[in-house]
């Protein structure tokens, strides 16, 4: 849709989008006159402070505001005392618990989901309820694998269900 020019007085057809604020989410519509001079009065700094304007500048460039570097150099500092404490007291680490291996049950009724060991109660329920329609005797196009594959798949996720303790 093509709108008249917003700037003042002018009946010219508004074809040139232009911001109305720094946020970028409102535009004025001028014609290329009113759109060039408009561009080369805008300032995207205009009403802030240089401590701002670095902030900003900071932000934009390194992805962190100059009042969070204190939150990012204490998080740096702590990776690096992990890193040192690792490599120079190796026996510390040595008594930390040990994580018990998923049981190999658990893996192969995952892989019939085609699922990583990570997944979630919610994420092996989506793919159950996904693959149950689809391999449904009563509803799959190739019935002759049909009630196998559901069998499959059902003792899957009774096992999950077991190990989830749901």
């Amino acid at each position: 849709m093509i709108t008249k020019c917003d700037h003042p007085g002018c009946t010219k057809a508004g074809t040139c989008r232009a911001p109305k604020s720094r946020d970028l989410k409102e535009y004025w519509w001028f014609c290329k006159e009113h759109a060039a001079e408009y561009n080369k009065n805008w300032n995207y700094y205009a009403n802030m402070t240089p401590d701002e304007i670095d902030a900003e500048w900071e932000r934009e460039t390194f992805g962190i505001a100059e009042k969070d570097k204190a939150t990012s150099n204490k998080n740096e500092a702590e990776y690096v005392q992990f890193i040192n404490d690792f490599l120079t007291g190796r026996s510390s680490f040595d008594k930390m618990p040990v994580k018990k291996a998923v049981p190999s049950q658990i893996v192969s009724a995952l892989k019939v989901f085609n699922l990583p060991i990570t997944a979630t109660w919610r994420e092996i329920g989506a793919k159950y309820r996904t693959l149950a329609k689809k391999h449904h005797p009563d509803t799959a196009k190739d019935k002759s694998t049909s009630t196998a594959e559901f069998t499959k798949i059902t003792n899957a996720y009774e096992i999950l269900k077991k190990y989830f303790k749901k």
